[in-house]
């Protein structure tokens, strides 16, 4: 089954809604015949501009090894391209995962969108 992906704005905040499986061989498809990583969906929205991401994992059925890593590969491709990546609504399998491997400390988790969104902007006036 292949990670689907919507991308949505709001406000500056690039939202991206992810449903399915999140593994070893899954692609993040855009439509019909189409497929990259998560990490390379991140860098391609950096190179339009996009600097605050919000991962929605509402719609993740499974999360094994591997997509723990491509979530931590995609906060690597975030920071190294200067922006920001948090997590929404990890399902309790995901939580669980991220904290018996310690990456909940990595990630900032949020549970609710709008402070979420909000959470950006504080960070911006922290850094200013």
């Amino acid at each position: 089954m292949t990670m689907n992906c919507g991308v949505r704005q709001k406000g500056d905040v690039t939202i991206l809604d992810l449903f399915g499986r999140l593994s070893l061989g899954e692609e993040v498809a855009f439509g019909p015949g189409s497929g990259v990583v998560l990490g390379e969906t991140i860098r391609e929205l950096t190179k339009k501009g996009d600097r605050k991401f919000l991962l929605n994992l509402a719609g993740v059925t499974y999360v094994d090894s591997s997509g723990v890593g491509q979530l931590t590969g995609a906060l690597t491709t975030a920071r190294n391209q200067g922006a920001e990546l948090k997590l929404l609504n990890p399902a309790s399998q995901v939580q669980n995962l991220l904290k018996i491997t310690r990456l909940d400390t990595l990630f900032d988790i949020k549970h609710d969108e709008d402070t979420a969104i909000k959470s950006f902007a504080k960070g911006a006036a922290a850094q200013a």
